[in-house]
């Protein structure tokens, strides 16, 4: 169990984000149609695809989405080491628990770009394989400003763009972990300082 508590809470993230998929791809319908306002306009739910990776970017080849799917295929065996070393090595609890929930993340998303161009049938059109080209479902929509932005911003001026991406489950693991991470760095980190110092004041002496 030293190691399993931290792998279960990957394996509860992936599980609840493949049900919520699945419920959304067959009870709703894509797009605005079949967006339902939970809390007024500002989240509301509503069923799209992303191709790509976060924010809906795209590698631009023939073979991007490969390319895209085999990097998080590497991505979750190096996360799920990395989580393994952590245990091991006996680090902060509460960063082990972020990783596990970036970890549950990663692979939530990586199980929609591997199967769901064959279970849902959702590859890009002029895909060379369903598999490996599935695209990734969202759902959770934050509306709080939608617009077109000043031309002057550089890169991304005078194109309409939304405050907040639509996003699901395996999303928010990640971001949660990331955040947490971020907000209790001195904490996480401060951890292995004081473990070290701890290890030599109980180291005796050599006579």
């Amino acid at each position: 169990m030293k190691y399993g508590k931290y792998y279960l809470i990957a394996l509860l993230v992936i599980l609840i984000d493949q049900a919520v998929k699945f419920i959304v791809h067959y009870n709703m319908e894509m797009g605005l149609p079949g967006e339902i306002k939970i809390f007024g306009d500002w989240f509301k739910l509503h069923y799209t695809l992303n191709p790509g990776m976060a924010f809906g970017v795209e590698l631009g080849s023939d073979y991007g989405k490969i390319i895209l799917t085999t990097f998080r295929l590497v991505a979750m065996f190096g996360i799920g080491y990395y989580l393994y070393h952590l245990v091991k090595t006996r680090a902060h609890s509460g960063f082990i628990w972020c990783i596990a929930l970036i970890l549950g993340g990663a692979i939530g998303n990586l199980i929609d770009s591997i199967f769901y161009g064959v279970l849902f049938d959702n590859a890009p059109y002029g895909s060379h394989s369903p598999w490996f080209h599935g695209q990734v479902v969202d759902m959770f929509f934050v509306d709080l400003w939608e617009g077109i932005l000043p031309k002057w911003i550089p890169i991304l001026g005078g194109k309409p763009m939304s405050l907040w991406p639509i996003f699901n489950v395996a999303d928010a693991a990640i971001f949660m972990g990331v955040v947490f991470i971020l907000f209790n760095q001195n904490k996480f980190f401060g951890h292995d300082e004081v473990k070290a110092k701890d290890e030599v004041h109980t180291e005796r002496p050599v006579v």
